[in-house]
């Protein structure tokens, strides 16, 4: 079976340091056709990291009507990234596209209603923690009920973003769009939490802004009840670090389990832990793979357009103080 086409639609850091690698690591499953980014110099200079035969846009559209390629794989910015996926689509092109799937959800559902009227054509928002496999084992695990009916969960995260982080320096993160590095970085926590522990059915958040540079939002503080019952909180900052982030911790009637990227402990009832070790850092290499089988056979992904409006709409509750 011949490789896939795939285009990179974005010359940025996730594009040079995720996803080109792992394409590289699957030729039998895709081919790097192209690139495009705005600028020539950051489209040349994927393009040779991608390889001597690959062509380069400037320009999207004529990248588009190319009959030879097959699929895009787009990396851009959050503000502009929709219209990139509407046009991909219309082209007939399969489509992965980074998260979120869009900047608010009236426009995701606009690109939902396209999309589902053209059949066969694949859209997958590339949500990679739906693939790590730390988070896949331990929604497998709640699903066989190993610490019984779970009654609470909590979450805590810090990773501030500061001058010289290279993410820092992609102005557009800091540019004030809605939802701000909330939307941004906590739309993997909730797809997390949405496999593991289940629907979230209610949002009660608070939100700040702790750093000027961070705007509109760079840390948030949210009450979760889900649809099971189960009550729990997420809290994350973006302007503050600290080394006792705390995993995702379930707490049932018969144990408790938490899991972070690559480790996942399981508490018993009688206080034994047993400590099972995944693979990590692994969540775009296998959402790739899936992309690629979803092509090519038809097999049902993850990362549904559906699944993202999901993720968006518990973010978009989140910040919704900070933006009335």
């Amino acid at each position: 079976m011949k490789p896939i086409r795939i285009a990179l639609v974005g010359a940025g850091i996730y594009a040079r340091n995720a996803h080109l690698p792992t394409l590289h690591k699957q030729l039998d499953a895709f081919e790097i056709a192209a690139v495009y980014s705005r600028t020539a110099e950051a489209a040349h200079a994927l393009a040779t990291q991608a390889g001597a035969s690959v062509s380069v846009y400037t320009d999207v559209q004529p990248l588009l009507d190319d009959p030879h390629i097959d699929a895009v794989d787009i990396l851009l910015p959050i503000p502009i990234q929709a219209d990139f996926v509407a046009a991909a689509l219309r082209a007939g092109k399969h489509v992965i596209s980074e998260k979120p799937i869009a900047p608010d959800s009236a426009t995701a559902r606009a690109l939902i209603d396209l999309h589902r009227r053209l059949p066969g054509q694949v859209w997958m928002v590339g949500e990679n923690w739906r693939y790590e496999e730390a988070f896949e084992r331990a929604a497998d695990l709640m699903r066989q009920g190993v610490i019984g009916r779970p009654l609470s969960c909590y979450w805590a995260q810090f990773s501030a973003l500061k001058p010289g982080n290279p993410y820092y320096a992609t102005a557009w993160r800091r540019s004030g769009f809605a939802g701000g590095l909330v939307l941004d970085g906590a739309v993997h926590l909730v797809a997390a939490l949405r496999m593991v522990v289940g629907e979230i059915a209610q949002v009660t958040a608070t939100t700040a802004l702790f750093a000027a540079d961070l705007p509109p939002v760079d840390s948030v503080a949210a009450a979760l009840r889900f649809e099971s019952g189960v009550i729990g909180s997420l809290v994350v900052s973006y302007a503050a670090a600290s080394p006792w982030s705390a995993p995702l911790t379930i707490v049932g009637e018969h144990g408790s389990l938490r899991v972070q990227r690559g480790r996942i402990e399981v508490a018993g009832a009688d206080g034994r832990v047993d400590v099972i070790e995944c693979d990590k850092l692994n969540g775009v290499q296998r959402e790739l793979l899936a992309f690629a089988q979803a092509i090519r056979h038809g097999t049902p992904h993850r990362n549904l357009p559906e699944e993202a409006l999901r993720d968006l709409e518990v973010i978009e509750q989140m910040v919704a103080p900070s933006q009335a």
